[in-house]
């Protein structure tokens, strides 16, 4: 951005900043200086390097912000002030009706109306502070316009109100096939996803980048419209990069106009069109978008400043360089062991307390931070989340399973397969993808290529192939029917664990039996189960419920969810024999996906010491035949309210299931403990407990009892 030191010297007190020094402090504080060049009457022009997160130093005021905060100078902001309105010349709105029909890409635009102006020459001062900065002088107003966007950083427009279609202003999306000439004089065709500043009857102005011919304030211009607005970045940067328009307000509305800005903006442009146009003003402001963002503090630890910059910096200083930001600095707690700051609305890179803790270090000057020839080092145990993550693998990898690395695009047709519902799938326009241009909205298509690519290269290893794979999913949930046509919809994009087995067996073909795929699916479970409690501990409350699949890679009667404590995290089941096909799989796979973040937050496992037992407990084996569709949960359940006494703990045994029992039953054995923390049990306090077990049993389970 170009400047001028005899400009920025009128917000700074004392205005005594020489070109010197204006170079070597923006330098120091991250703003280098790019060139350098003399003007007629002493005055010097510098061109200033500004990154894309500080749009607020696109602006004379911004940076002369910055020098005063390094150099301790005042700084001096420009009056904004308006003489009252004149009456019987109307209220704003009622010379002007708006319509904002797109809140979400124009949080706020608002006008301001003066009547009788005298468009002609700008004074000197103007014309000369335009001048400094590269800009040719055009009109007073549309001077006034210009100067602003480069005192303030926020752009504006003027119309010619006679010249807006039915004294309306709508901010709309463009409707196809229409055109418009901008203030270039190109005639351009629009998009339909080109937001666009219209009149009553057409578009007047790409919004954000260019405004159109046809309204354009003139030498017979007598009335104004002033608009100061402000929009999404990302609909500005398309438009402009669609019709190759690359402007000042552009690159400004790219890197974020705040909405709290505009009525101070809007007030400096009207008094400088009536300073230097004459004219007056309308009374009121017609505005229309969404409330404006309230403010946000965000905690600061002097420690932590230490901490990171290796050097000790006082509360004071610290506070004195973020007051000069115009961040508000207040401490928290006794002692100030901590401050609460607010950022400036013109500041939105400002989130984190390390976000803070650079802007001391910038103004401080990084020249305070001693370099020292060796660096200490502290060594910490890795944090929880971190050794989880190293014992999912660590246990994975001992049950068999291999890690893979894999890449997040896969086909469209693959992605849908695996689509919650309620969930779209996301492309990227990238044509390097070439055929796989979504992204993956499930593990599982990379864990499936992936175990194809180890088929054709003849991999294997006894019991079957199983892969494993931590990694991020993508989808895209549709906003609601009330949200409008418009609207965009939230992508998700939670990290996974997705397992992917082999079910072995002794068929050809990669036919399996229907015992073996029973097989395979339990020993998947039984991996999912090792993972959990290696997690959440002995104690967790784990289940695998059989429900509908929640995709259609899924077979219907091996579906299932996998819940801890009574939370489903995650889900298994056997891939589809259609799927299997698709990906030329010879054996049929089981796989499972679950939440990792829920997974990992199970870490560390509660663990419970007790005394060991100073008698011994007592053993009781109980069989009951039940329907083949009692789970064991059921069991548990059943014994848990029984509340028998002296009663331990619970044990599964093993299952039958045979001709013998008839269809459709098993035989399920568990084993029961009893203990007296005081004494040895005899058999004859047991025995009643047992037969009030077996009594329940018939009655819940219609099981029928046999003992060992």
């Amino acid at each position: 951005m170009k400047i001028s030191v005899a400009w920025l010297n009128r917000y700074l007190s004392p205005p005594t900043v020489t070109a010197d020094e204006a170079e070597q402090v923006l330098m120091h504080v991250g703003f280098p200086i790019e060139s350098r060049e003399p003007l007629p009457g002493g005055d010097t022009r510098l061109d200033v390097e500004i990154t894309s997160n500080r749009g607020d130093c696109l602006s004379h005021v911004g940076l002369a912000r910055e020098i005063a905060a390094k150099t301790g100078r005042t700084l001096v902001l420009p009056k904004a002030d308006l003489p009252a309105p004149r009456p019987g010349l109307g209220k704003a709105a009622d010379l002007v009706k708006l319509e904002n029909t797109r809140p979400d890409l124009c949080p706020l635009f608002t006008i301001r109306v003066i009547r009788g102006v005298k468009v002609g020459g700008s004074p000197a001062w103007l014309r000369d502070a335009l001048e400094a900065v590269g800009q040719r002088s055009i009109s007073n107003v549309v001077d006034a316009s210009n100067y602003v966007n480069f005192e303030l950083g926020n752009p504006s427009h003027a119309f010619d109100m006679a010249r807006l279609g039915g004294a309306k202003v709508v901010v709309r999306t463009a409707r196809p096939g229409e055109k418009l000439t901008t203030l270039d004089g190109k005639a351009r065709e629009l998009s339909e996803d080109d937001l666009v500043v219209a009149d009553g009857d057409r578009a007047q102005g790409i919004a954000g980048v260019m405004g159109g011919g046809d309204s354009e304030v003139s030498a017979g211009t007598t009335d104004v419209v002033l608009e100061v607005a402000t929009w999404a970045p990302v609909a500005v940067r398309k438009s402009s990069r669609r019709h190759g328009l690359r402007t000042d307000a552009s690159y400004r509305y790219e890197r974020i106009v705040d909405a709290r800005s505009l009525d101070y903006a809007s007030r400096r442009v009207a008094a400088i069109i009536l300073e230097t146009a004459g004219g007056s003003l309308c009374e009121g402001v017609v505005q229309a978008g969404r409330d404006l963002p309230p403010g946000f503090a965000i905690p600061l630890r002097p420690s932590r400043v230490a901490a990171l910059l290796g050097v000790p910096v006082l509360v004071d200083e610290i506070a004195r360089i973020l007051q000069g930001l115009d961040i508000r600095v207040e401490p928290v707690g006794r002692g100030g062991e901590q401050l609460s700051c607010t950022p400036p609305h013109w500041r939105p890179d400002l989130t984190r307390e390390v976000d803070l803790i650079e802007e001391v270090a910038r103004v401080r000057g990084l020249d305070q931070i001693p370099v020292t020839t060796r660096v200490q080092v502290e060594i910490r145990p890795p944090q929880n989340s971190e050794r989880a993550h190293r014992e999912v693998a660590s246990l994975l990898a001992g049950m068999g399973f291999f890690e893979t690395v894999t890449f997040s695009f896969v086909k469209p047709a693959q992605a849908t397969d695996f689509l919650l519902p309620g969930q779209a799938s996301i492309g990227v326009d990238d044509d390097r993808r070439g055929a796989e241009p979504t992204l993956r909205p499930s593990m599982l298509p990379s864990l499936l290529a992936c175990r194809r690519k180890n088929q054709d290269g003849a991999v294997s290893t006894p019991g079957g192939v199983r892969l494993f794979e931590f990694g991020a999913t993508f989808a895209q949930v549709p906003p609601a029917a009330s949200a409008g046509p418009q609207a965009r919809g939230e992508v998700v994009q939670p990290r996974r664990l997705a397992l992917l087995m082999d079910i072995p067996g002794s068929g050809v073909a990669g036919k399996r039996t229907f015992d073996e795929l029973q097989t395979g699916l339990r020993t998947l479970r039984g991996s999912l189960e090792a993972v959990v409690r290696a997690m959440a501990g002995a104690g967790a409350r784990i289940e695998v419920r059989s429900a509908p699949p929640l995709v259609a890679a899924v077979r219907a009667d091996s579906a299932g969810d996998l819940l801890v404590n009574g939370s489903v995290i995650g889900c298994l089941g056997i891939i589809t024999d259609k799927l299997q096909a698709e990906y030329g799989l010879e054996c049929p796979v089981a796989a499972a996906e679950v939440n990792l973040q829920l997974l990992l937050d199970l870490y560390p496992p509660k663990a419970k010491v007790s005394v060991l037992p100073a008698f011994p407990a007592v053993e009781r084996d109980v069989t009951i035949i039940v329907p083949e569709a009692v789970r064991w949960d059921a069991v548990e359940k059943l014994v848990s309210d029984a509340a028998l006494d002296k009663f331990e703990s619970l044990g599964f045994v093993g299952a039958y299931r045979g001709k013998q029992l008839g269809a459709g039953k098993k035989s399920l054995t568990m084993r029961l403990w009893f203990r007296d923390a005081e004494r040895t049990l005899r058999r004859e306090e047991v025995d009643p407990q047992v037969e009030s077990l077996i009594g329940h049993a018939k009655e819940r389970l219609g099981a029928e009892v046999r003992t060992a």
